[in-house]
């Protein structure tokens, strides 16, 4: 039986500690190379520096006051209603919780807020990411193309795609 987290609460607003603190849960995911968690951390920094001009939102997931997960996403520029959620990430020892359908859910809501239709993301072929394949299709997100070999040979880029219902 998956473990329970209880008292979750949902925030966008990025805090001054956040850029750190998303450097390490991406880390912790045991997923990314290290020059994509540094740019996690640098989304956030540029959220910080320019504000809402970034283009870059945020969706923090936290209990007793530690971030669990997160989510960045924003609108694809010269686009109508076209977002891509850029990073989505739970503390590894809480994956298969729940947390990352939840940060999904609610991200998706504000991409509706915002105007969105569409959801792109762009992912890993690798072996290693087939539990986030099975994620994304499990959350109704379909295959809309594969670019073969397009991070290294036999690292194809997976792109999943979610047509959201206008509000």
């Amino acid at each position: 039986m998956p473990k329970q987290v209880l008292n979750v609460i949902f925030r966008d607003t990025v805090h001054p500690s956040d850029p750190e603190v998303i450097f390490r849960l991406t880390e912790s995911c045991e997923l990314f190379y290290p020059e994509e968690t540094a740019v996690a951390r640098e989304l956030a920094e540029e959220r910080l520096a320019r504000g809402p001009s970034s283009g870059y939102e945020f969706l923090f997931a936290e209990t007793d006051g530690i971030v669990i997960g997160y989510t960045c996403f924003g609108p694809i520029p010269f686009t109508q209603g076209r977002f891509d959620l850029y990073w989505i990430a739970v503390r590894k020892d809480l994956q298969g919780t729940g947390i990352g359908r939840r940060l999904l859910q609610l991200t998706e809501v504000r991409i509706q807020e915002m105007k969105g239709r569409r959801v792109y993301v762009e992912t890993s072929s690798r072996k290693i990411y087939e539990p986030t394949h099975r994620f994304y299709h499990a959350c109704a997100y379909r295959t809309e193309t594969v670019l073969k070999d397009f991070y290294a040979d036999g690292d194809d880029k997976v792109i999943y795609l979610k047509d959201l219902i206008c509000r």
